[in-house]
């Protein structure tokens, strides 16, 4: 068996979604999703903050294979590592060219395009494959080069880095790869509206990005940052044609039919249907065996499983507890993979009433908990007080989510009540408080049955001191209120970066804006001196207790509920093989899965 529980060099495993947007956006941030889960722990190791190809000695000696931890203490029993082969090594057959891989998602996204699209996990997922990206994250949570031939610190101070990238790669449309390409991908990431947030904030206006020679470039940022390579491994570091960025910009159709250097290139696309990408076979990095990967948006978890089970699907994404004991029960081939962000309820700090400490901490108060482990998590799940599993070394253990205790609620709201009551919801255009209770919408990603009963059972606890709305949301429609702070709560899934530095872009006072990507929109100049030291240091002590003093102080502004770790099941058919086979050009080995999503270079069918 080959696991997908992480190991961490720092953190529990994110990325970067600075990854943009998705890294960033979506991703990311999380937005909404249809399911969730948890239990893993953690083994530290130090990233090098240089990321250069090794040599094919340096490959043989760290190629380690992924460990498969041991349940943590709130884990239930049934949580399990992955499953990619239920064959033994010996008797797997040889890889075959050919089949159609049908992937279930759990929702789609509004475009294909990292430099202006809000890719969401689902988003990410089709991009895999289609692009490449510059950096990739090793089995044991190093950053290793990929399209990049390396990435190298250029100051002492981890503010400039140099990247240089390997020669002879061609896009899709046959462009080359090279410094100008990296430059155009970077100033259209930089200049969108919404990407860019994830990137102006953290490089000067300009020389942010410098031409070096035809093959390299220098990227210098406001701060010191010695994670920088993991912020290219995702969604920022996705490089897609120059040329077809141009065009996309005077026919915005083209953002559904994206060009990158990847395993596959773009066939169709429906939106809310299917899209399909066929096999790339001028790839520059090996052989891509299947002739074609098509994606299907499938919203509701159990709708995905009965078609999984009907052979209308071969793959499908879920984070939905009864869909992964379902999964687990029949044996279905699977990569478990609890270690990528937390859900939560997000309260918008911008508008009425949470613009208001009092209305948050009653509204944490009055969050049944206890209830929703028991409904929800069905020993599947399990509970998160903080952005960090226990075993992370940076998991703060005096970092206690308040909950459960509808008599501080109340007393809170009557508090607020009676001040504020006769203000106006901005949202929802109702008064602040009837009744004495105060007037709050909740908004969550749907069609979907899971978020709809998550919705429910929040309510039944925060009706002790609130009166709650429902508004259901497309997910595309759902990221884009929340960017623009046209929300009080939302329930959110997200922080699932590998290098917890990649997550700032989450939490800074610099992202907030008219559209801003510090959802919560909660400035605490404090707490961001902690995480930005925290990016710059490469002293795992340090760090950590940079890191459990943020926690701390996050806690503190109530502008998350965390309620439970996320758990992704990425579960295959029998006739899928591969899963787990992708290497960087060197040889080392990289992760199966990240946050729900997978590639496909190395996946073969058989029958």
């Amino acid at each position: 068996m080959i696991s997908s529980r992480r190991t961490h060099f720092g953190h529990r495993r994110r990325l970067l979604v600075i990854p943009v947007l998705a890294a960033m956006v979506a991703a990311s941030c999380g937005g909404g999703d249809d399911d969730d889960n948890a239990s893993e722990s953690a083994e530290v190791t130090q990233q090098a903050p240089a990321t250069t190809a090794p040599s094919a000695e340096e490959t043989a000696s760290e190629q380690a294979p992924a460990t498969t931890a041991a349940p943590a203490e709130e884990a239930s029993s049934s949580s399990q590592g992955p499953v990619i082969e239920t064959l033994p090594p010996e008797t797997v057959p040889q890889p075959v060219k050919g089949g159609t891989l049908r992937y279930g998602l759990e929702a789609d996204v509004d475009g294909l395009n990292p430099t202006t699209s809000a890719l969401s996990a689902p988003g990410l997922m089709m991009a895999n494959a289609v692009f490449d990206t510059l950096t990739a994250t090793t089995a044991d949570n190093k950053v290793v080069p990929f399209l990049a031939q390396s990435v190298d610190p250029a100051t002492d101070d981890f503010k400039s880095w140099t990247l240089t990238l390997r020669p002879n790669i061609t896009f899709q449309d046959g462009t080359p790869l090279n410094a100008d390409a990296i430059i155009a991908n970077f100033e259209a990431q930089r200049n969108d509206p919404l990407v860019g947030l994830a990137v102006r904030p953290f490089f000067p206006e300009e020389n942010a990005i410098q031409k070096i020679d035809d093959m390299t470039v220098q990227f210098n940022l406001l701060d010191s940052n010695a994670y920088f390579p993991a912020t290219i491994s995702g969604q920022l570091g996705m490089v897609a044609s120059p040329a077809w960025l141009e065009a996309a910009k005077a026919d915005p159709t083209l953002n559904q039919q994206p060009i990158g250097t990847g395993p596959f290139k773009f066939d169709t696309r429906s939106l809310d249907s299917v899209t399909r990408f066929v096999r790339n076979d001028s790839w520059w990095n090996g052989d891509v065996y299947l002739d074609a990967v098509e994606f299907y948006p499938v919203p509701d978890s159990a709708t995905r499983v009965d078609q999984m089970d009907g052979g209308e699907l071969d793959a499908l994404q879920t984070t939905d507890p009864e869909s992964i004991l379902a999964l687990q029960d029949e044996k279905m081939p699977n990569i478990y993979d609890d270690s990528a962000a937390e859900q939560f309820a997000m309260l918008n700090t911008a508008a009425a009433p949470f613009d208001d400490i009092r209305a948050r901490q009653a509204l944490a108060w009055a969050t049944p908990r206890q209830n929703y482990l028991d409904l929800i998590a069905q020993g599947v799940i399990r509970g998160a007080n903080e952005r960090f599993i226990p075993e992370d070394p940076y998991a703060n253990p005096n970092v206690v989510q308040q909950s459960d205790d509808p008599g501080q609620a109340v007393d809170l709201a009557n508090a607020y009540c009676a001040e504020k009551g006769t203000e106006t919801n901005p949202i929802t255009g109702d008064p602040t408080c009837s009744d004495g209770k105060i007037n709050i919408q909740l908004s969550y990603s749907g069609p979907s049955v899971l978020q709809e009963r998550r919705a429910e059972i929040l309510d039944e606890g925060w009706s002790a001191a609130f009166n709650v709305s429902f508004n259901e949301v497309l997910e595309d429609e759902f990221i884009q209120q929340a960017a623009l702070g046209q929300y009080n709560v939302n329930l959110w899934r997200q922080f699932e970066a590998e290098d917890p530095s990649a997550d700032n872009v989450w939490l800074l006072c610099r992202t907030i804006g008219g559209i801003s990507l510090n959802w919560p929109r909660y400035c605490d100049e404090s707490r961001d001196a902690l995480l930005m030291q925290a990016q710059a240091t490469t002293d795992q002590n340090e760090r950590i207790k940079l890191y459990q003093e943020a926690e701390q102080k996050i806690n503190d502004a109530f502008t998350y509920i965390f309620l439970t770790h996320t758990a992704w099941m990425n579960a295959f058919a029998e006739n899928v093989h591969g899963v787990c086979d992708r290497t960087s050009p060197e040889g080392v080995q990289l992760k199966c899965a990240v946050a729900g999503r997978t590639w496909f270079q190395t996946v073969w069918m058989d029958g």
